[in-house]
């Protein structure tokens, strides 16, 4: 079990660096970094660009470039931005608090309700409410979140005027502000977490033990919730990791429709304006937050199924 742990760590560490090290070798293979911050007010003499390069640190190779990069960003230095001059950190510490706040409502929104949902619609097979859960999972996967969002824009928010149609409010308690963004970030997320719980409960109703269980006359819901729901929790839990890439991947797209103030809107913000710091920090977040979702995913694994306790 430690074993296990240690090596999905170390696992973890290896891929915050090679991600962070494709985005910081694409930065430089844009051109020479210095032009960047030429065009972004310097006006620089030869003296000045020798003396910048040097500050920089781009007169040395990329792989001790990046090593001092890396050293920086994981104390919090992520640099300054190119056209205000701000630091990185400070920008990334206002953005990642809302992004945050939309996830986690978000896949706690598609958890506790895609799975129950799925459950349902297993023990109730063939019936109007498995027919309601397969509808809610086609509709979550085969409608684009974009267009989504935008239709309910449109039909809450212009049509009815009951919400409002984006911005963050005034706290982390606006619940007008939060439902229309969190509604079509968790889209996804709710129909996977229906789609593979049903699948999942279908196969262990269809179990050998299951039907023992019935046999010897074991209550429904006992059967259900404590032998049957409890292994088929495995493939959602593993199935956080993918739906939390949705989300990190859909906040960009959901935080630009309802100009929410998040890090999605930073990084759409910063690749307009070619500014490679704040990008980069975007990149070192995200990967943050998905290795770190990924190693507790791999923990609890663990924990729910002794077949992986590796020595």
């Amino acid at each position: 079990m430690r074993n296990f742990i240690l090596r999905r760590f170390l696992f973890a560490i290896v891929s915050v660096i090679v991600a962070t090290f494709a985005v910081f070798l694409i930065s430089r293979a844009a051109g020479d970094p210095l032009h960047l911050y030429a065009n972004s007010g310097y006006g620089l003499s030869e003296e000045g660009e020798r003396v910048l390069r040097k500050k920089l640190a781009l007169d040395r190779p990329v792989v001790v470039q990046y090593g001092l990069w890396l050293g920086r960003a994981v104390t919090g230095d992520f640099g300054e931005t190119l056209l205000e001059r701000k630091p990185v950190s400070r920008i990334v510490t206002q953005k990642l608090p809302a992004t945050i706040h939309l996830g986690l409502l978000a896949l706690l929104g598609s958890f506790m309700i895609g799975i129950p949902l799925g459950v349902l619609s297993a023990v109730k097979r063939g019936t109007v409410f498995d027919y309601f859960g397969r509808f809610i999972a086609l509709l979550g996967q085969g409608v684009p979140q974009f267009w989504l969002g935008l239709t309910l824009i449109f039909i809450f928010a212009v049509q009815l005027r009951m919400l409002p149609a984006g911005l963050r409010g005034d706290g982390i308690f606006d619940l007008p502000h939060l439902v229309l963004p969190t509604i079509t970030l968790m889209s996804g997320g709710l129909a996977y977490y229906t789609r593979i719980t049903r699948a999942a409960m279908l196969q262990v109703l269809d179990s050998e033990y299951v039907r023992l269980a019935r046999a010897k006359g074991v209550s429904n819901n006992m059967v259900i919730w404590k032998h049957a729901f409890k292994v088929a929790t495995i493939q959602p839990l593993t199935g956080i990791t993918i739906a939390l890439t949705g989300l990190l991947d859909g906040a960009i797209l959901v935080e630009t429709i309802f100009a929410w103030p998040g890090m999605g809107d930073m990084a759409i913000t910063a690749v307009g304006n070619n500014d490679f710091p704040v990008l980069q920090a975007c990149v070192f977040m995200f990967t943050l937050l998905y290795v770190a979702s990924t190693f507790l995913c791999d923990v609890l694994y663990a924990f729910i199924d002794p077949r992986i306790r590796y020595d």
